[in-house]
């Protein structure tokens, strides 16, 4: 985690489409102006964490960072809402480099389609019928037929997401791992996920691809009647998101820890 100065006039604002984070809007580019995001030092994301994925995706690799400020529902990823001392806020803030999966799939016609992923790459069944997956680690078959309803890979900064509403463990943002979660897994019963290393490439083949079709997501982006999914951590990407001093990723997730 490092520091930056951030500049007076050099912060971008972008909001949501709902009345309470336009309100923000309109106060916050009256106290520090609005610069376009080629001109800011920062950008400050006024929504829930819906826009804060959608601002991540968006400035990935530009090297701007993203504070948000809460106007939404959950705001895990986003800081509280005060308009006054911004500028000390935002140059006190802790900045944290989240690198994003990079998920490769193969449909049933044999199209090759690729997204990334800040929080998780899942896949879910279509239809009534369960899903059937086999799950390999670094070419090693590791579970020869998962049934269920789905499953997912997370990030560390996903883990608190939908990973844990599937019942999958809470990851360190710094932890050089990713949760496999299956989602309402009927064979095995008791199987209730792993820990992979993040280097690791995961691929999971879809069998009986036509009789039981699948989709794969990475975060907004949905493939359907996906055939075969490889997943990887994407070193070469980068979100760069920023948290208020004391109250920092690391904080967030021990908290969330103990809460449950």
């Amino acid at each position: 985690m490092t520091q930056r100065e951030i500049r007076p006039g050099r912060i971008a604002l972008v909001a949501s489409d709902t009345e309470e984070a336009h309100q923000a809007l309109v106060s916050l580019t009256a106290l520090y102006g609005n610069a376009t995001p080629g001109e800011a030092d920062v950008i400050v994301a006024l929504g829930g964490d819906g826009l804060m994925l959608q601002t991540l995706h968006r400035f990935m690799n530009s090297g701007i960072p993203i504070y948000g400020m809460n106007r939404g529902s959950v705001g895990f990823l986003m800081n509280e809402y005060r308009e006054d001392s911004l500028l000390e806020r935002l140059t006190a803030a802790d900045v944290t480099t989240i690198h994003p999966l990079y998920m490769q799939a193969i449909d049933q016609a044999g199209v090759q389609h690729s997204a990334r992923a800040i929080n998780e790459v899942s896949l879910l069944r279509q239809t009534y019928q369960a899903a059937k997956l086999r799950i390999s680690v670094d070419g090693r078959e590791r579970l020869e037929e998962l049934i269920c309803d789905g499953c997912l890979i997370a990030t560390p900064a996903g883990s608190t997401a939908y990973n844990l509403s599937a019942h999958g463990p809470i990851l360190p943002i710094s932890a050089p791992l990713l949760a496999l979660t299956p989602i309402s897994a009927f064979r095995p019963r008791r199987w209730r996920g792993a820990l992979v290393p993040n280097h690791a490439v995961v691929e999971i083949e879809v069998m009986e691809s036509a009789k039981r079709p699948v989709s794969a997501a990475a975060d907004h982006t949905e493939i359907r009647n996906v055939a075969k999914v490889s997943v990887r951590e994407d070193k070469t990407s980068a979100c760069l998101i920023m948290s208020d001093a004391g109250h920092g990723w690391d904080e967030r997730i021990l908290s969330e820890m103990f809460r449950y």
